[in-house]
């Protein structure tokens, strides 16, 4: 039986959620995750190939897995490369998802439409029907970032009927934003 086998017969607990963190690549992902868990952001690779085993975190081919703590509940997140040639596996990692953080590089204009089809496909998937969605507009810090509510507009989340959703800017580099991101996550899993 493979890695990835074992892990998903991993058993959640009272008290705990399974959160999914996708995005296309280079939006902060990774980022976001070491920066919540108070971890050194200074030199972040790629989620794509390495493979080493931390304690409380998994860092294999294409995802990291870490636990956080908070308020008091366990969110085991999964960090998912964004790269164009593992956005296929995605859907691997569907099963048993409580809450989807959809990441996007708000300085990125290039890709925002990108980042929107992206979004739309995954909200069609089935195994993702009503899963509550917080979309992180990272990286508010720089000076052509677009607004958490142009990126909204531009991603017609308000036609969201189906699930709660959340828009939230952020900042993976000082942080900003990412406390009240995880607050509205959390209501909406316990």
């Amino acid at each position: 039986m493979g890695l990835l086998a074992l892990l998903r017969k991993l058993r959640k607990s009272e008290g705990e959620a399974r959160i999914l963190v996708l995005g296309l690549d280079n939006a902060g992902k990774t980022t976001i995750l070491k920066k919540l868990s108070d971890e050194d952001i200074t030199t972040i690779m790629p989620t794509q190939a390495s493979c080493a085993v931390l304690p409380l975190t998994i860092y294999f081919s294409g995802f990291n897995i870490k636990s956080l703590m908070h308020d008091g509940f366990k969110l085991n997140v999964w960090d998912i490369g964004g790269q164009k040639s593992i956005r296929p596996y995605w859907r691997n990692y569907f099963d048993s998802t409580d809450a989807l953080v959809y990441v996007i590089d708000s300085a990125d204009r290039k890709r925002i439409d990108e980042c929107g089809v992206e979004l739309a496909q995954l909200l069609e998937e089935e195994k993702m029907n009503g899963v509550p969605v917080l979309v992180l507009a990272n990286k508010q810090d720089l000076l052509a970032a677009l607004s958490a509510d142009d990126i909204a507009e531009s991603l017609n989340l308000f036609l969201i009927r189906d699930r709660p959703w959340q828009i939230q800017g952020c900042s993976a580099k000082d942080g900003a934003g990412l406390q009240e991101g995880m607050e509205w996550l959390v209501k909406q899993v316990r």
